[in-house]
């Protein structure tokens, strides 16, 4: 497994993911915004952070940045591409997933850890509905929001795949973010293409305040949890 990570002008989170790789002993590779090509990774991930400086929309520029006509195809061909936080919001903006993430409803940047729960598989998570991970948020521009059609269609087909919740699992009256459906993470029809606001490669360290991340990178290198701790052990 070699998983390469986006790296646009303005992205921050690039170094917490090669870190989340390398504690979990998958090999990781960063690749320019200007690459005309994936240099061979078996997964993608664009990274959190402020891409272009968020100018015009979050992730609308990153959007045409040259990189993103083989992150389409390789998509489109069933290759493993993962959306953090910014990253999500150039998925949409890409069309490579439905909806959009706009301003809090609150109009205040959210930082701290929340509740997920697990509604859904997908080739980036494979955990039992019901599970409630922990996992932190740090947006400003997390609120998803999408027309009617589309939300029915999303839970018609199972894809969203992780939504915000309370404490013991049990549904919220809004999000945090005021994001519609209580949504944190929703995928595409084929199931390989996955998004989400919250920051699973903060929480891969025990040390660093948690281990639900690990669940995220795991199932796309295909590590079980002993593989993972014996890689963890190596590293």
């Amino acid at each position: 497994m070699k998983l390469g990570t986006i790296v646009f002008p303005g992205s921050n989170c690039e170094q917490d993911v090669a870190y989340a790789c390398e504690y979990l002993g998958i090999e990781h590779r960063y690749l320019w915004h200007n690459d005309r090509d994936l240099g061979g990774v078996d997964a993608v991930v664009l990274p959190g952070g402020f891409s272009y400086g968020d100018y015009l929309r979050c992730g609308a520029v990153a959007r045409f940045s040259p990189i993103m006509d083989a992150v389409s195809a390789f998509a489109a061909d069933g290759g493993r591409v993962l959306g953090i936080c910014n990253g999500f919001q150039v998925l949409t903006e890409a069309h490579l997933l439905p909806g959009a993430l706009i301003r809090n409803t609150g109009l205040k940047f959210i930082c701290r850890e929340l509740p997920l729960r697990v509604q859904a598989s997908c080739a980036w998570l494979n955990e039992p509905a019901g599970r409630v991970l922990r996992m932190p948020v740090a947006h400003n521009e997390g609120n998803f929001v999408c027309d009617d059609e589309t939300l029915a269609a999303l839970q018609a087909t199972d894809r969203i795949i992780l939504r915000y919740c309370a404490d013991d699992g049990g549904d919220l009256a809004c999000a945090p973010n005021g994001a519609r459906d209580c949504i944190a993470g929703i995928c595409n029809e084929g199931r390989n293409v996955f998004g989400l606001m919250p920051h699973p490669e903060r929480v891969i360290d025990p040390v660093c305040g948690g281990i639900d991340g690990q669940t995220i990178f795991r199932a796309v290198a295909g590590l079980t949890g002993t593989d993972a701790a014996a890689a963890a052990a190596a590293a």
